[in-house]
């Protein structure tokens, strides 16, 4: 797939404010509301825009501890990774979960509301997991730069 200079201008915007309508997004780079909207949705349709979302803030929200968990499993097979991916999924405290490579499997971002609710997710769910051999925190003491837009100066000029 190529992403078209225009293309590129639409997903810029639509990353910095995702409640744009097609209308304000095709006047602020120079198309019509239909062509811009025609754009957008072969965007969707390609599966580039993924969802719209609105990004909350944590805090307001009482949700003040980020913590990333390094997670090394006892083994890899049985399923342990299957049934360890499918655990995560369940637990709306995780809200990344990735596969490294290193001296751990997975590492994951959680969100709580404070230490405490932390030491119940650990002890009551996440070391419950019979594949988890080791766990080491790090706890979030502030966030310098928190963005899911991507990129996109990045991005080769033909995507696959």
């Amino acid at each position: 797939m190529h992403l078209s200079t225009i293309d590129r201008q639409i997903l810029e915007l639509l990353q910095k404010d995702a409640s744009l309508s097609a209308g304000q997004v095709g006047e602020a780079i120079g198309l019509s509301q239909s062509q811009c909207w025609r754009r957008i949705e072969r965007l969707q349709a390609d599966g580039i825009i993924l969802r719209r979302v609105a990004k909350l803030d944590a805090k307001k929200l009482g949700l003040n501890v980020a913590l990333f968990v390094q997670i090394k499993l006892d083994r890899h097979g049985d399923n342990a990774i299957q049934a360890f991916r499918e655990a995560m999924l369940g637990f709306d405290e995780v809200v990344e979960c990735h596969t490294v490579l290193g001296n751990v499997d997975f590492i994951l971002k959680v969100i709580l509301p404070d230490l405490d609710s932390y030491e119940r997710f650990l002890n009551e769910r996440l070391s419950r997991l019979s594949m988890v051999k080791e766990m080491h925190t790090i706890i979030s003491l502030s966030e310098l730069k928190g963005s899911e837009a991507l990129p996109l100066s990045m991005v080769p000029q033909d995507v696959a």
